[in-house]
């Protein structure tokens, strides 16, 4: 254990490794950040209208089309590997239906990307891995940049 003399021994030691010279000075901003760079200038009318806008969701989409998706193929699977083949069922439905590419063209850096919503997967994965549904309605939309985005259909 440490007595009182070696408590205020310790403490007298860190305040003077704690200390500030006073030969020091202090930085200011001008030094941390020249004036030069320090901020950026706004932009000017003509920069913002170079800006390309951005398009509305309305515009961008291209196809939209509603599908009911049969499922039953997903039951012949073990019951724990049944909610996973539906999904895959869906995504080789959807691809098969929306023709999207599975190459990379010459022309496109990238292959057009598949999304499915939340809703749809929680509405196949709702009764757990064993119990997926025999089939689900669906939203596809496609987009300018074949990009395809599959939503839950809502009653009509």
């Amino acid at each position: 254990m440490v007595n009182a003399q070696e408590e205020q021994q310790i403490i007298q030691e860190t305040e003077e490794l704690l200390e500030v010279p006073e030969d020091s000075t202090t930085i200011t901003q001008e030094e941390i950040m020249p004036a030069d760079i320090a901020v950026e200038e706004p932009k000017t009318a003509e920069a913002k209208a170079e800006k390309p806008k951005k398009k509305s969701k309305d515009d961008d989409i291209v196809t939209e089309r509603i599908y009911t998706v049969p499922l039953q193929k997903a039951l012949v699977r073990p019951p724990k590997r049944r909610a996973p083949r539906a999904m895959q069922l869906l995504k080789i439905f959807v691809v098969r239906h929306m023709k999207m590419a599975t190459t990379v063209s010459e022309e496109d850096d990238e292959l057009p990307q598949l999304v499915i919503t939340q809703e749809v997967n929680e509405k196949i994965w709702g009764k757990g891995i064993e119990k997926p549904p025999r089939r689900i309605r669906v939203r596809v939309t496609k987009t300018r940049d074949d990009n395809v985005t599959v939503y839950l259909a809502e009653a009509e």
